[in-house]
């Protein structure tokens, strides 16, 4: 299964970000999964086998629990494949950026005379 399958699962993408923030058991992942998506436990194993089986999940056994963590490697391969196109957003961010500093400055309306409140001479100034 390719990695933008995988990841383009709601709940796969939700288990992964309940992985990100540390080693989880099957349990509580579970009852999360079950009580935001309304599934049931088994349809919730079938995502943590997809996980698993393509390489974004690892599992670990500690005594009758089984212990899920996030394996960084496929979202490493996805962050390269996204290089490519990081550039149309980055450039849209920078942007996005210069207009809010812009924005706390304050501006001036055509006819305003006098210093601006940052104490720089005005058009009559």
């Amino acid at each position: 299964m390719h990695a933008f399958d995988v990841l383009g699962d709601p709940v796969r993408r939700r288990i992964l970000e309940l992985l990100a923030g540390g080693e989880r058991s099957a349990g509580e992942i579970g009852t999360i999964v079950q009580d935001e998506f309304g599934i049931s436990q088994p349809g919730v194993s079938q995502h943590l086998r997809v996980l698993r089986e393509s390489g974004f999940a690892t599992v670990r056994a500690a005594g009758t629990r089984r212990l899920y963590s996030v394996d960084p490697a496929p979202l490493r391969e996805v962050d390269i494949w996204l290089e490519h196109f990081r550039r149309f957003w980055t450039q849209r961010l920078d942007a996005l950026g210069t207009e809010v500093a812009r924005g706390r400055r304050p501006r001036r309306t055509a006819g305003e005379a006098g210093p601006l409140p940052d104490g720089t001479p005005g058009s009559d100034g």
